[in-house]
C-alpha cells in the first residue's frame, strides 16, 4: 500500500532531492517514525522495545539496548576524545550505571538489561533554562548539529544548577576542570556510534536511509 501514510518519515518527500534536502537540516532532537527505525533495524514495530532514533545532519543515531553488552568502550572513547582522558563519570553516554538495572531499575537483582543512555537534547532543556551565566544554548546553523544543546566552557562557571536540573542525570561538571559536561553530538559524527563494536550505538548515513527506504517502497519516486 503506497499512500501518505507510508510516508511518515516527513510529510510529502517527493524523491531524492527533496528528501536530502529535509533530512540535511539536522536538527537534533527530531523525533524519526517508529516505522522507519522499523526498516532501519530490521525488525517489525511491534518488536522494537527500547529502539530509540534521533535525526542528526549526517544520518539517524540509532541506540538498539539489546545489543549492548556492557563494555564500556563508547565511555572511554568518549572521554578520550573529548576530554583527553578516560573518566567514566565526565562521559557523555552512560552504560555503567544502568549495568542489570536499566534506565529505571527493577528491584533488588534488576532485570538483566544494559542500556546507553544518552542527552536527549530537549527542547525546552531544564539544563539551558538553569544555567545563570547562559553557558548553554542551542548550537546555531552552519556549526555542528543545529539545536544540539552545547556548553560554552568559556561561560561555565561550573556552579552544577544544569546537573542538578537534568532529570536524565545526563549532564555533569568535572570535578577537576569545574566545567559542565553534556553531549553536543561530536558535531554529527558521534565516536560512541563509530566504534560500537555491536552496534548497540551506530549511525546510518542519509543515503543509506534513503535507499532503505526506497527500497521497501516508503518514498515516491
Amino acid at each position: 500500500m503506497l499512500s501518505e501514510e507510508r510516508v511518515s518519515f516527513w510529510e510529502r518527500i517527493v524523491n531524492r532531492r527533496e528528501f536530502l534536502k529535509q533530512s540535511g537540516r539536522g536538527v537534533a532532537g527530531i523525533t524519526v517514525s517508529m516505522t522507519v527505525v522499523s526498516l532501519l533495524v530490521g525488525c517489525e514495530e511491534e518488536a522494537l522495545g527500547e529502539v530509540t532514533a534521533m535525526a542528526l545532519a549526517t544520518g539517524v543515531l540509532i541506540s538498539e539496548p539489546h545489543r549492548c553488552t556492557g563494555c564500556r568502550r563508547c565511555e572511554t572513547l568518549c572521554t578520550m576524545t573529548n576530554d583527553g582522558k578516560t573518566h567514566p563519570y565526565t562521559s557523555r553516554v552512560k552504560v555503567g550505571r544502568n549495568h542489570f538495572y536499566g534506565p529505571n531499575g527493577a528491584g533488588m537483582t534488576g532485570s538483566g538489561a544494559i542500556v546507553p543512555d544518552t542527552c536527549r537534547q530537549c527542547d525546552n532543556a531544564p539544563c539551558v533554562n538553569a544555567c545563570p551565566v547562559n553557558a548553554i544554548a542551542p548550537q546555531e546553523k552552519g556549526f555542528g548539529v543545529e539545536g544540539t544543546r552545547v556548553v560554552d566552557e568559556s561561560k561555565c562557571i561550573g556552579c552544577g544548577a544544569c546537573e542538578a536540573a537534568c532529570p536524565f542525570d545526563m549532564v555533569v561538571v568535572d570535578k577537576e576542570t569545574k566545567k559542565s559536561k553534556k553531549c553536543f553530538l561530536c558535531n554529527g559524527e558521534p565516536t560512541c556510534a563509530k566504534y560500537c563494536p555491536t552496534g548497540a550505538l551506530k549511525l546510518v548515513p542519509w543515503k543509506d536511509v534513503y535507499a532503505i527506504m526506497l527500497k521497501n517502497e516508503h518514498l515516491f519516486v
